[in-house]
């Protein structure tokens, strides 16, 4: 059966460009069909999830047909001894936790917006959040997938076994490629056991304390899963001058506890005199500030993220809010003292403001930080910002990659680094 094209194209709008149709098939055979047709017509494809993090990457170079895999969201198959689970791509990450959590299992996905974003978008935006030092990144959880190709051609990878190293991983190939390599339709994961409690401890920053509460974190005996230093982003707990910190323990009760009372120790000693603990909602508490990671100011912010080592970390903030306030901008920070990454929005007050400031900031944060990615900014604007900056010393690689899997370049051309 045909699939209908969707009535309305304006939920697939990109930096101002709309396509020529977008669809929702329902099954990977109506997708391969789709995606063969538009092929040989020479369209240019965009894949769609929930759209949480459709702001990373390029604009694409063409863009033709539009299509959502959002219909495709099936549990597919649930084997709770074996800790094993597989899903449509187009699947919810917070239907994917409601139906591992009677089970006494979750996936630690921490992507934005939950109730929208999707696997499959999560997995080809190649999302990593702030507890993939504890449990992985989300790419480190899958266990198999099936994919459509540019030409059609429905391929899988894997299985359902956790413990499967034959061939090599292709299903690693698609995490990040922002479906330029192909379309993710099905995923098989690993599921991790819940732990029994959560811990969230909240901290306002007095003046002069923000370096020697990193370096306190860090010495903490029992490591916490999540550790951000924030400032700004507003929340349920005002900033001190210094900002925030939020921590979030995961365990046994017993665990908690002990973690609880270090954690207050070291914070004393930091010259950090409160710290508020949440447990009914800690999980809730860490994915607010996630959410923040790429969430705009009304058309009137841009939002980087800084990847690097843990030791640099105090250095490439100042640097990013030394740009911000030199072009007269608002910077608001979330330091991630485990991974390294830092999360900077930097905004105007007003949007003639913004305009004004928005390029020239971009182009000074390109010449002096390196390893920045944009993650958001007002779509007017993204057809003049390159995302990912100076292009990677693979990039010939990719390049070939690239052209093996969408000769035809037919696959979100241009959004990857180097025009992939």
């Amino acid at each position: 059966m045909a699939v209908v094209p969707e009535s309305d194209v304006t939920p697939f709008a990109l930096g101002g460009r709309l396509p020529r149709a977008a669809y929702a098939p329902r099954n990977t055979e109506e997708l391969a069909a789709l995606v063969r047709e538009a092929s040989e017509r020479d369209d240019a494809i965009v894949f769609f999830g929930g759209g949480t993090l459709q702001g990373l990457g390029n604009l694409p170079q063409r863009y033709d047909v539009a299509i959502s895999l959002c219909a495709m969201s099936a549990l597919v198959a649930h084997d709770p001894r074996d800790l094993t689970i597989a899903v449509g791509a187009g699947m919810t990450s917070a239907t994917l936790e409601r139906n591992l959590a009677p089970h006494g299992l979750f996936l630690p996905l921490d992507a934005p917006t939950p109730e929208r974003s999707t696997v499959g978008g999560i997995l080809a935006a190649g999302w990593a959040g702030p507890r993939r030092l504890t449990y992985g990144r989300p790419r480190d959880l899958v266990i198999g997938t099936t994919a459509v190709l540019a030409d059609g051609t429905t391929v899988s990878a894997g299985g359902m076994v956790v413990k499967n190293v034959t061939g090599y991983d292709l299903s690693k190939l698609y995490a990040g490629s922002l479906g330029s390599l192909g379309a993710i339709v099905r995923v098989n994961l690993k599921t991790l056991p819940r732990p029994a409690a959560q811990r969230a401890a909240l901290a306002p920053l007095p003046e002069f304390t923000r370096e020697r509460a990193i370096k306190h974190v860090a010495v903490l005996p029992i490591e916490p899963t999540a550790a951000l230093m924030i400032d700004g982003f507003a929340d349920e707990i005002a900033d001190g001058v210094d900002g925030r910190l939020l921590l979030l323990f995961e365990g046994s009760p017993r665990l908690i506890e002990r973690a609880t009372r270090e954690c207050r120790a070291q914070l004393g000693a930091a010259g950090v005199p409160a710290t508020r603990l949440i447990d009914r909602g800690a999980a809730e508490t860490l994915q607010r500030a996630v959410d923040a990671y790429v969430a705009p100011l009304s058309g009137r912010s841009l939002t980087y993220r800084s990847t690097g080592d843990v030791t640099t970390l105090v250095e490439r903030a100042n640097i990013l809010a030394r740009l911000a306030h030199g072009a007269g901008l608002r910077n608001e920070t979330i330091a991630d003292l485990r991974t390294g990454d830092i999360i900077a929005r930097i905004s105007a007050s007003t949007a003639e403001d913004f305009e004004t400031a928005a390029v020239p900031l971009d182009d000074a944060v390109r010449q002096q930080s390196e390893r920045v990615t944009l993650l958001n900014a007002p779509e007017r604007l993204r057809g003049e910002l390159d995302a990912w900056g100076k292009p990677p010393a693979a990039i010939a690689s990719l390049r070939e990659l690239k052209r093996r899997f969408d000769p035809g370049a037919h696959l979100a051309p241009g959004r990857l680094a180097g025009g992939l």
